[in-house]
């Protein structure tokens, strides 16, 4: 454990290297794959049908979307009509995008079934089944969102994102994306993200910025990991560690793990006005003893201390 926690230390301090930071943030991973992405936004969409929830939204907004912008392709694919993109740093290049764009209209004309955890381990939540979803994609309502026109029309844009003269498509990359204006208020009917909050920094004015952007009614669906990311072999791990520790392991990396445990989302999402629909939890065995926990997560719930996982629905309260 000592030896890790050296580690961790000499590859945060390295990071104050000029030159170093970029090399520590040149990717992300996951989005890459056309295969992850269609099986992510399936998910996501199998779960808001699950939970009574609207399966067709126009506008979706994705935190976080890493090295393409696949899960929102795949989203605009099936149905949606403008997507916003949010990132702290642009990973997702055209070149990339396009070829997973167009590996996901195969898969989408295929009906292919949903990649499983089999192929994609870590990929939440379960699925009862993997069959793809034609009681939400119908054959009408997807042969009409395959239209070759319009999938040339989301190629079009997806090229040029600063032309909008594509009929209703339009894409748009935000980076970095603090500024709650960048998108208008009430617009937005659905706000998701895959194993990203972990990362996010101010998560506070991240959650009142997401009910900032939901229409009422409109819905947030957030997969998120509370592990340690591969730091250590123990998973809560990162727990362990004093603030001061903790700083000099991130040393000036633009993200890193920001070690809020589940119960943060959950009283953050009812605390701005979000009522929660759906809260699957992935329980794990704490591999750390109580003594161990640094100051700052001593009163850890038992429940915190033993989710590794969880994915949350939650819907904008109109009042």
């Amino acid at each position: 454990m000592q030896i890790i926690k050296t580690k961790m230390l000499l590859k945060g301090i390295l990071t104050y290297i000029p030159g170093a930071c970029n090399f520590y943030a040149r990717h992300t991973s996951g989005t890459n794959s056309a295969r992850y992405c269609y099986s992510v936004w399936l998910r996501h969409l199998i779960m808001l049908h699950k939970n009574g929830l609207s399966t067709n939204p126009e506008v979706i907004a994705e935190l976080g979307p890493g090295d393409s912008l696949g899960i929102g392709l795949a989203a605009l694919i099936s149905g949606a009509d403008k997507y916003y993109t949010l990132d702290i740093k642009k990973y997702a290049t055209n070149k990339n995008n396009i070829k997973v764009f167009d590996e996901l209209v195969n898969l989408f004309i295929k009906r292919e079934k949903i990649p499983n955890e089999a192929e994609f381990p870590y990929i939440k939540p379960f699925l009862e089944s993997c069959e793809f979803p034609q009681h939400i994609l119908t054959n009408k309502r997807l042969n009409e969102a395959l239209n070759p026109i319009r999938i040339e029309s989301i190629r079009d844009v997806l090229w040029n994102p600063d032309d909008n003269n594509k009929g209703d498509i339009r894409i748009a990359y935000f980076v970095p994306w603090y500024n709650p204006d960048i998108i208008r208020e009430a617009s937005v009917d659905l706000v998701y993200s895959q194993a990203v909050l972990e990362h996010v920094d101010g998560l506070i004015n991240t959650y009142e910025t997401l009910y900032h952007w939901l229409k009422p009614g409109g819905v947030v669906s957030n997969q998120i990991d509370f592990h340690c990311h591969g730091l250590s072999r123990v998973w809560n791990s990162h727990w362990t560690y004093s603030d001061f520790v903790w700083k000099l392991i991130r040393g000036k990396r633009i993200y890193f793990l920001n070690r809020e445990p589940h119960s943060t989302h959950i009283n953050l999402l009812k605390n701005f006005g979000f009522r929660v629909i759906c809260d699957i939890k992935i329980k794990d065995a704490s591999e750390i003893q109580r003594k161990q926990l640094a100051s700052r997560f001593k009163n850890i719930s038992d429940d915190d201390l033993t989710t590794s996982r969880a994915f949350i629905q939650a819907v904008k309260e109109s009042g």
